[in-house]
C-alpha cells in the first residue's frame, strides 16, 4: 500500500520551482525527523563547505526515513536553516544535482531560512523533515 500525495497549487499562482506550495498526503504514519546537520554518524564534520554538508544532512535524513520504512518519495515537508546565503546561492547548481541524485523528482513543501548560527557550531545547514509513510 502506498500513500496518496497531491500537490496543492492554487489556481492563478505561478508554478513553484523546486518545491511545492502544499502537499496533501493520506493515509499513513507521520514521521517527524529532527534537524539533521552535515556530520557523520559519529558527529564528525568531514567538510567545512556547504555543499558536502548539505549532501550529508540529506543522507542522514534518508537513513532515518529508511529505518522507519520510508523513502524519499514519502517526504512531504522540509525546513532548511542555512548560515551562509552567499555560499547557498553560489552552490545551487551543485545542490540541485545532489538533490536529484538522492531524492529524484520529489519536491516537498519547503522553506529555506537563513540564520546567523546553528547549535552545532561547524554546521552550515540543518534540515528538518516531515514524511508520511504508508501503513503496511
Amino acid at each position: 500500500m502506498s500513500i496518496e500525495k497531491e500537490t496543492i497549487q492554487p489556481d492563478g499562482w505561478a508554478p513553484a520551482t523546486g518545491y511545492a506550495n502544499g502537499i496533501l498526503a493520506r493515509p499513513g504514519k507521520i514521521l517527524f525527523v529532527a534537524g539533521q546537520v552535515g556530520w557523520d554518524e559519529n558527529h564528525r564534520f568531514l567538510s567545512e563547505k556547504l555543499v558536502p554538508q548539505f549532501e550529508q544532512a540529506l543522507k542522514n535524513t534518508l537513513t532515518i526515513l529508511a529505518m522507519a520504512g520510508g523513502g524519499p518519495e514519502d517526504i512531504c515537508r522540509m525546513t532548511c536553516f542555512c548560515t551562509n546565503k552567499k555560499e547557498y546561492v553560489e552552490g545551487r547548481k551543485e545542490l540541485g544535482k545532489i538533490w536529484k541524485s538522492l531524492l529524484g523528482k520529489n519536491f516537498p513543501a519547503m522553506s529555506m531560512i537563513f540564520v546567523s548560527d546553528l547549535l552545532a557550531s561547524q554546521s552550515l545547514i540543518e534540515i528538518e523533515t516531515t514524511a508520511v509513510i504508508a501503513e503496511e
